[in-house]
């Protein structure tokens, strides 16, 4: 306990200082030098990362799009993001993490945002839907759940990935579906939050994959409100939202981090929807002055988990999505519903902007879709592109 507390005391006084200081703009420029540098090829250093080369993607390619006035060369990407994409898909369907690995929902989910965020219709091709339905099914587990690859570990995260891209690619049915709802309704913790698992600590992440998860299977405000304790979930929100340094953390009694900005931040729009609050029920102008002042580093490029620490693309982009989370009010509306197919709920929402004192309009980024984490109407064109397709 003591260890703890030394270190939350260590953190709230690394933090002070930035947040004392004037607030700094967004450093746009760095940031997009930072994040091209990643698509280019990677030193030696970045070895430990050859599994999750679909991630670098996505990371890199998510935070350019977020920011606003940066451009690129969306040709050539679509050309290498093709060649890459079509290296890591298995013969057998879905992606793996690189060239010859085997198929994984989380390189899978990561290499089908990065070719929703590029846009381009002639990199959607490259995904065999028949093939990748067909693997999604062999995860599938008899109570609900799914396996993150075959033969590997059930939780809520690969439940989220698996109907994220079902949902994408409109590949999903009701034998995909199945006693889904259920599974996830069994991981909310006596605490309020949500887990994983079954019996597992409630953490920020993995309760943002069974929200997500839900809000894709139907209307948030039937979905949430008939699996989980929402005032107990949102009090749990509450306290991941750090007293003095306005970031969220995302586990009780840990350290904030930068890259909860995004999951924690995207988690109150689904419960604040649920609840049938317009309000805000998180500081979002203490949010945003975490990831201006704590999260980046002066006069470098790249953002990071917190003072002291060093900037990476994860980071970079999960801060830039929890900024965006902070300038943007979503509301769900059942009006928008553009398809039929199972899983379009999840493209029913709206955002409206918010004017935060802590930022500029130079601050501002693009505002982004709360369960699949890309630029706002790049998830519903790939859903449009894929409805047209030949039915799975």
């Amino acid at each position: 306990m003591w260890e703890t507390l030394q270190a939350q005391i260590d953190t709230e006084r690394d933090c002070k200082p930035y947040l004392e200081a004037p607030v700094p703009p967004l450093n746009t420029k760095k940031h997009t030098a930072f994040l091209l540098r990643g698509l280019d090829p990677l030193s030696e250093g970045y070895i430990s990362l050859d599994a999750a080369r679909p991630w670098i993607f996505y990371w890199c390619l998510n935070g350019l799009s977020l920011m606003q006035g940066t451009t690129v060369d969306v040709q050539t990407l679509s050309q290498r993001l093709k060649e890459s994409a079509s290296a890591c898909q298995h013969p057998d369907g879905g992606f793996g993490g690189g060239n010859g690995q085997m198929a994984h929902l989380a390189p899978t989910y990561a290499i089908i945002l990065a070719i929703a965020t590029l846009g381009d219709e002639s990199v959607y091709s490259v995904v065999d839907r028949r093939k990748l339905y067909s693997w999604i099914m062999s995860l599938k587990q008899g109570d609900g759940g799914f396996a993150i690859q075959r033969s590997g570990e059930v939780d809520a995260r690969a439940a989220y990935l698996a109907l994220s891209v079902a949902a994408l690619m409109d590949i999903m049915t009701p034998e995909m579906v199945t006693g889904t709802q259920d599974w996830l309704s069994k991981c909310q913790r006596y605490e309020g939050g949500i887990s994983g698992l079954h019996n597992a600590e409630a953490h920020g992440g993995l309760a943002f994959c069974a929200l997500a998860a839900l809000s894709i299977l139907g209307d948030p405000k039937e979905t949430l409100t008939q699996a989980y304790d929402l005032p107990a979930l949102a009090y749990w929100l509450s306290t991941r939202q750090m007293p003095v340094e306005g970031g969220f953390s995302g586990r009780t009694n840990k350290l904030v981090d930068g890259c909860y900005s995004w999951w924690v931040g995207a988690e109150y729009a689904m419960v604040e929807c649920a609840l049938g609050i317009e309000t805000s029920l998180f500081d979002r102008e203490a949010l945003s002055k975490y990831i201006l002042a704590c999260s980046q580093i002066p006069r470098r490029g790249g953002l990071r988990d917190k003072p002291e620490k060093h900037p990476d693309y994860y980071h970079t982009c999960y801060c830039l999505a929890g900024l965006s989370a902070a300038q943007y009010h979503y509301t769900y509306d059942v009006s928008q519903q553009q398809d039929s197919s199972l899983g379009w709920h999840s493209f029913c929402w709206k955002c409206s902007d918010i004017s935060l004192t802590s930022a500029n309009e130079e601050d501002r980024v693009a505002s982004i879709h709360p369960l699949y984490a890309i630029p706002w109407g790049k998830a519903e064109k790939l859903r449009a592109w894929s409805v047209m397709q030949e039915k799975i």
